[in-house]
């Protein structure tokens, strides 16, 4: 089981599950989300996940239509984004678990508009526009 909680603390939550591929999105759209080079995130079974506190201090956020980016009302950590068109999933930003993850990233994606300032110096797989998982960010 994992556990996780925003930075103040109000929001607390579960997941009884496997984590999903662990990606690094240098969108456009992440990078002013996180004010950051990319964003880190795992696709998690909604059905697993539970918050134990703080579920109305969640705020969401449609960045684009059918697309919410989830984060704490009060001190504003993303907690994760979710899509219309798969119900089912969402997409964990893992910089708010607790636990380690026991992994490293598998992909980067949408290095083609990633920024001009971080340069990639590993050897994970990029992908310059969609993920080869087929999961959204």
């Amino acid at each position: 089981m994992y556990t996780g909680q925003c930075l103040c603390g109000d929001i607390t939550f579960e997941y009884e599950g496997p984590l999903g591929p662990l990606s690094l999105c240098h969108c456009s759209q992440c990078r002013r989300a996180h004010g950051s080079a990319f964003s880190a995130s795992s696709p998690v079974q909604k059905i697993r996940f539970r918050f134990v506190s703080g579920q109305d201090q969640v705020s969401e956020y449609e960045s684009r239509p059918g697309k919410y980016r989830a984060f704490c009302s009060r001190c504003g950590s993303h907690l994760y984004s979710r899509v219309d068109a798969i119900p089912g999933i969402l997409r964990l930003r893992v910089g708010v678990i607790n636990e380690p993850l026991g992994k490293g990233p598998a992909q980067h994606v949408y290095t083609g508009s990633k920024s001009d300032w971080f340069e990639i110096t590993d050897a994970v797989p990029q992908y310059e526009k969609t993920e080869r998982t087929g999961d959204p960010h």
